[in-house]
C-alpha cells in the first residue's frame, strides 16, 4: 500500500515537473520568436501586466476581446505566417487595438492595426467617402505584415520591428545611436529613457498578452476557453462582387445575419460596395465560400448609390431632380427627420439604373 502511494506522488510530481517544464518551454520559445534574451520572463514591470490580466476583471477583459476577435484570429495568424512574421504578432494588434476593427484614436489611427491615414495609404489601404481599408481585416493585416517585414529588415530584431512600430523608425533609429546599443535590457533602461515611456510599456504588454494566449492551463481552466475553439474553427475569406452590390442581398444569398458581414466588413462606411469599383473583395465566413459559389449570381443593380456632399443653397428636392430620385426616398435612405440640411452634410443618394433586371 505504501509503494502505491509512494509511486502515486512521484508519479505525480513527475507530471507536474513535465508540465512546468513543458510550460517554461513555451514561454522560452516564445520570447525567441521576439529575439528575446530568455532572462526577459524575469522583467518585473512585464510580470505585473501578466499578473494584472489574469486577475478576474482583467481576464474578462482578455476574453471579451477574444470573443470580438474569433471569427478573423485565423486569417490574421494566416496572413503573417504567408509574410514569415512570428504569429505571436497577433498580440501586437490586440495591444494596439483590442481586436476592435472600428478603433479610432486622437491621433487619427484607425483600425485594427492603429494605422495613421499616410502610413495606410502608404501601403495602399483606400481612404475615401465610402471605404476605410484600414478596418479591412485582411488588407490591413497585409498592410501591416509589410510594414513588420520592413522594420525587420531594417533593425533585424522583431522586438525593435515592435518597438519602431509604436515608436516610429527615426525614434528608435536615435534611440539606439544613443545606447550605442539595440539590447532590449538597454533599451528599457527607465532612467536613461532612450526610447519613451509609452514604447516601454507598449513591447512588455505585448509580451504579456501572448504569454497569456499561449499560456494552455490558464485558458482551459478558464469558463471562456470555448472561445478558443471557435477561434481555430472559423475564418475568414474574401469574395469578388460588384461595385453597388449590398450586403442585405449577400446576407440573405448565403444565410447569414446581416449583422455578422457587416462585422466582417467594417471597412465599408454603408452597407454597400463602392460603386466606382467594377469588383470588389467582400469578406465572409470561410465555412460559407460553398455557398457563395453556388447561390451567389450577378444582378443588374436595381440603384447605384453616390454620396453627397450638401453645398450653400442647397435643398432636398433640388438634389432629387438633380438625380431623378424623390426627395422622400433621400429621406428615408438617409433616415433623415427633418428636410433642413446642414452645409457639408452627407447624404446617400440611391440613383436608379437604366439597366432592366435580366
Amino acid at each position: 500500500m505504501f509503494k502505491y502511494f509512494l509511486f502515486l506522488v512521484l508519479s505525480s510530481t513527475l507530471f507536474a515537473n513535465l508540465s512546468y517544464q513543458s510550460s517554461v518551454n513555451k514561454e522560452l520559445s516564445l520570447l525567441e520568436s521576439f529575439d528575446i534574451e530568455p532572462a526577459f520572463l524575469y522583467d518585473p514591470i512585464m510580470n505585473q501586466m501578466r499578473s494584472n490580466n489574469c486577475n478576474l476583471k482583467r481576464e474578462k477583459h482578455f476574453f471579451d476581446a477574444m470573443k470580438e476577435a474569433y471569427l478573423f484570429i485565423p486569417a490574421i495568424k494566416n496572413i503573417l505566417a504567408q509574410y514569415n512574421i512570428p504569429q505571436e504578432f497577433l498580440y501586437l494588434a490586440m495591444t494596439e487595438s483590442n481586436f476592435k476593427l472600428k478603433a479610432f484614436s486622437h491621433k487619427k489611427a484607425s483600425g485594427l492595426w492603429q494605422f495613421m491615414p499616410a502610413t495606410g495609404r502608404l501601403y495602399h489601404l483606400k481612404i475615401d467617402d465610402y471605404v476605410d481599408e484600414r478596418r479591412d481585416i485582411v488588407k490591413s493585416t497585409q498592410a501591416a505584415a509589410k510594414y513588420l517585414t520592413v522594420l525587420h529588415k531594417r533593425f533585424h530584431k522583431w522586438y525593435l520591428a515592435a518597438i519602431a512600430y509604436n515608436c516610429g523608425e527615426g525614434k528608435l533609429n536615435r534611440a539606439i545611436k544613443e545606447a550605442h546599443s539595440d539590447e532590449l535590457s538597454v533599451l528599457l533602461d527607465s532612467k536613461k529613457k532612450y526610447i519613451p515611456r509609452e514604447s516601454r510599456l507598449y513591447i512588455r504588454k505585448i509580451i504579456a498578452l501572448a504569454l497569456i494566449g499561449t499560456d494552455e492551463e490558464f485558458l482551459q481552466s478558464s469558463k471562456y476557453g470555448y472561445l478558443l475553439n471557435r477561434a481555430n474553427a472559423c475564418s475568414v475569406t474574401s469574395v469578388k462582387v460588384p461595385g453597388g452590390e449590398s450586403l442585405k442581398r449577400v446576407a440573405k444569398l448565403i444565410q447569414i445575419p446581416l449583422e455578422e458581414l457587416q462585422q466582417l466588413n467594417r471597412h465599408l462606411r454603408y452597407d454597400f460596395i463602392p460603386p466606382y469599383k467594377k469588383n470588389y473583395a467582400l469578406n465572409i465566413p470561410y465555412i460559407k465560400l460553398s455557398d457563395f459559389k453556388e447561390k451567389y449570381h450577378k444582378q443588374a443593380i436595381e440603384n447605384i448609390y453616390k454620396i453627397y456632399i450638401v453645398k450653400h443653397g442647397d435643398n432636398l428636392s433640388q438634389i432629387g431632380k438633380r438625380y431623378g430620385v424623390s426627395y422622400k426616398i433621400i429621406m428615408d435612405f438617409n433616415k433623415l427627420q427633418t428636410s433642413r440640411l446642414r452645409l457639408r452634410q452627407k447624404l446617400i443618394i440611391p440613383i436608379h439604373n437604366i439597366v432592366k433586371k435580366g
